[in-house]
């Protein structure tokens, strides 16, 4: 307890550029240690907004996902800088996404678009709250215009890839598409599971085993993996 009260009394412009300094390095969970023993007892508004921007992307990278709903929303009422209110949206759609809350993942990218924003993320995650929700033709969009800012992002290609195999929407272009983000990334699980669930699609059951079973190899507990592999193999 006295660690942390010495901590607080120190100068916040030092705990900040600590914290800050540990956030770029990827130490997320120290860096979360640092911002949260800031004195912000002297500070102005700007000041906790940018205290809030870093809490809520250390709670984002950490998966705590309510606690950096609280600090993000902050920064996108209160923020000046329209970076800093971009990227706090994508983290704000993100974690919708992830927690099945896709339709408010929707307002928040929407949100960008009409804003003028425009990037690859920012479609490849609209494509999967679109997919998340049913709605292929509308995911396969995306994904397009994703591809049309840059062909060789594995993301969207595996994504749509996936998206035209399994929705039977044109199952040979989806196993192209899956095959060249294998190719981009021989060792992604998730890229190897798509391509097998491609070929299965296409009956191709031989291919498909063949892809699964080095999905499977590389990540045997994730669940779409285990799915398909026992539908396609008949063994998890």
């Amino acid at each position: 307890m006295a660690g942390r009260d010495s901590k607080k009394n120190q100068d916040p412009s030092r705990t900040m550029e600590e914290g800050t300094r540990l956030f770029k390095i990827k130490r997320w969970d120290r860096a979360l240690e640092e911002f949260l023993q800031v004195n912000t007892a002297a500070f102005e508004a700007e000041d906790h907004t940018e205290l809030a921007y870093y809490l809520g992307l250390c709670y984002t990278k950490l998966e705590r996902f309510d606690d950096a709903l609280l600090y993000l929303e902050q920064v996108v009422t209160a923020a000046p800088d329209p970076l800093r209110v971009y990227q706090c949206r994508m983290a704000l759609a993100y974690i919708y996404v992830v927690t099945g809350r896709s339709k408010l993942a929707e307002f928040e990218l929407g949100r960008l678009v009409k804003g003028g924003y425009e990037s690859i993320q920012m479609y490849t995650t609209m494509a999967y709250a679109a997919w998340s929700q049913r709605q292929y033709q509308k995911a396969v969009d995306f994904y397009e215009k994703a591809l049309d800012m840059d062909g060789d992002n594995t993301t969207a290609l595996n994504g749509l890839g996936y998206i035209l195999a399994d929705s039977d929407i044109d199952i040979k272009r989806g196993i192209k598409l899956c095959r060249k983000a294998v190719d981009k990334k021989p060792q992604s699980a998730a890229y190897l599971d798509s391509l097998g669930w491609a070929h299965f699609k296409n009956g191709d059951l031989s291919e498909a085993r063949i892809w699964l079973r080095r999905a499977f190899e590389i990540s045997p507990h994730q669940k779409d993996i285990k799915k398909h592999m026992k539908i396609v193999v008949g063994e998890v």
